[in-house]
């Protein structure tokens, strides 16, 4: 039978362990061009290893999940992070988990608003990710290069996301 996750408010605090929240923060706006321009300067910042390693560029375009959710499996990214930006305002839902010895331990489930991005840090543990109730386009940053930029893991026990709750649709201002 597979254990019940909780989805959680996203905070600051609340995600740390597991990376960056992406969004416009006021403490870190710069006028540029001349005035007509708001520049949210380095929200999140790549991190990348290996030679011959470089950041690239993607766009991922997820198909909404049905639900209950199950969450059998987790991944991570020991050479790179990778953030995660929303392009079509549709919230959605990221699966984190902590690190035990090099296992993941129990997922936590966080509400993401459509104008919000993540940093997921390197290695990482984390979920592929959950579009909720459209197709949804995201702007992907993350590691491409030479050695094995993915780990997965998969639960003897499931767990499952039984509703999206309130997640569903385009985000509010």
């Amino acid at each position: 039978m597979a254990r019940p996750l909780v989805i959680e408010p996203l905070t600051k605090a609340a995600f740390a362990p597991f990376g960056t929240i992406i969004e416009a923060d006021p403490s870190s706006v710069r006028l540029i061009n001349g005035g007509t321009t708001e520049r949210f300067h380095a929200l999140a910042r790549a991190d990348v290893v290996g030679d011959g390693a470089s950041v690239i560029i993607n766009l991922f375009r997820g198909q909404p999940r049905s639900f209950p959710y199950v969450v059998d499996m987790v991944e991570r990214h020991p050479l790179g992070s990778q953030s995660f930006s929303p392009l079509s305002g549709h919230n959605w839902l990221a699966v984190v988990a902590p690190d035990e010895d090099g296992r993941p331990g129990v997922p936590r489930v966080f509400r993401v608003s459509g104008s919000r991005g993540l940093n997921y840090g390197r290695n990482v543990w984390h979920h592929p990710l959950i579009a909720v109730g459209a197709v949804c386009d995201f702007l992907v940053v993350d590691r491409e290069g030479p050695g094995n930029n993915l780990v997965e893991f998969f639960y003897e026990e499931p767990f499952v996301i039984e509703s999206a709750g309130n997640s569903d649709g385009a985000s509010k201002p």
